[in-house]
């Protein structure tokens, strides 16, 4: 049985190289075709592991093209910095007149740690939990804030099975809160948000397929964002009083390589598109000197004033330096650059998998 499959080794070998040997003219010794049989199955063992070497690289780059099996957890850390610098200039018009013009410059320096909490449901189902904290700076008006940021809650679901060489396709949807600090609440000129100020509900898909020693990605999304009311912020002499963000729409693409077992490279860009947002205000004007001097009326007029934020379109380069610590963990240096004025002028960040083996050993053992 043994010379019978040492055989089939061989002749596998031989046929592949060209070369037919009949079974008389079979001259080959056990040693050699042992030797033969471990260079073939080493090759295919290589060739899987820098398959799955790659895979990890990708998906340490790219958290929400990943899942974890049933009962899998998984805690991973990031950190971003984000610079953006802009100069507006806020007019007061009645009756089609300027009334007052009021220019001001800013520049925000926003340092996000983020903690993200992946579980398998299912096989083909994860969630996950995202907690930002952030830290806000802006330079001009020595302005800080430091809070926590909009708690993001998504699911990740792959109905189609994972085929080796095939496109791996993934379906996700994400819930964001409204737990930061809202733009539309705080003091203006005195405070700073952390958060968007509205929920949001978004859909869309992934998909990716590995070329070794490339691995190409890109992910198209949609998110309605919630109308916002019941608010009172002044601003610039008038009351706001509700926004209606409008949808956004998203598109991202790219490509992992790697350069060696230890180290790769990634690079992605993402774009995005909103809808106009509408600002619906009470604009208060006090109208004096109505009636007698003995008999004076004073009367409030409440005008309803909206006004609107036109479209936005943001986009980014990322690239993305992977550097294998140990065998299970990859830490990831990543540096963009915004390619409209919608964006951030600089982006940086960092971001790696944090141990919970004590957390995994104590939920197994419970089960």
């Amino acid at each position: 049985m043994k010379t019978k499959v040492i055989g089939k080794v061989l002749i596998t070998l031989i046929t592949t190289s060209g070369l037919v040997f009949s079974h008389g003219l079979y001259a080959a010794t056990k040693e050699e075709a042992k030797s033969a049989a471990r260079e073939a199955l080493t090759k295919k063992s290589d060739d899987s592991d820098s398959q799955k070497a790659l895979e990890e690289v990708f998906e340490a780059a790219e958290n929400n093209y990943s899942l974890l099996k049933k009962g899998g957890m998984a805690l991973n850390y990031s950190f971003s910095y984000s610079y953006f610098a802009d100069q507006s200039i806020d007019l007061d018009i009645q009756s089609g007149r300027i009334i007052a013009a009021d220019t001001s410059t800013s520049a925000n320096h926003s340092f996000t740690n983020t903690f993200t909490f992946d579980y398998g449901l299912l096989n083909n189902l994860t969630a996950s939990v995202s907690l930002p904290l952030v830290a806000k700076f802006e330079t001009t008006e020595d302005i800080n804030s430091y809070a926590l940021g909009d708690i993001s809650l998504s699911l990740r679901w792959q109905p189609w099975a994972v085929v080796p060489g095939e496109l791996n396709k993934t379906l996700f949807a994400t819930f964001s809160t409204k737990t930061g600090e809202s733009p539309y609440e705080i003091k203006i000129d005195e405070e700073l948000s952390t958060g968007s100020g509205y929920y949001s509900l978004g859909f869309g898909g992934s998909a990716s397929k590995v070329l070794d020693p490339v691995v190409l990605f890109g992910s198209l999304s949609y998110t309605h964002n919630f109308i916002v009311e019941d608010l009172y912020q002044a601003r610039s002499g008038r009351i706001l009083e509700a926004v209606d963000p409008g949808d956004s729409y998203s598109l991202s693409g790219g490509f992992a390589y790697s350069l060696s077992y230890d180290v790769s490279l990634t690079a992605s860009v993402q774009g995005s598109y909103s809808d106009s947002t509408i600002f619906d205000f009470v604009d208060t004007r006090t109208v004096r000197n109505v009636g007698t001097e003995d008999d004076p009326v004073e009367v409030v007029t409440v005008l309803d004033n909206k006004a609107e934020l036109g479209q936005q379109f943001s986009g980014v380069m990322n690239f993305a330096l992977g550097i294998r610590i140990d065998h299970s963990t990859i830490m990831n240096i990543n540096t963009g650059f915004g390619l409209t004025e919608d964006s951030p002028d600089m982006v940086v960040g960092i971001s790696m998998p944090l141990d919970i083996s004590g957390l995994k050993d104590f939920s197994s053992s419970e089960q």
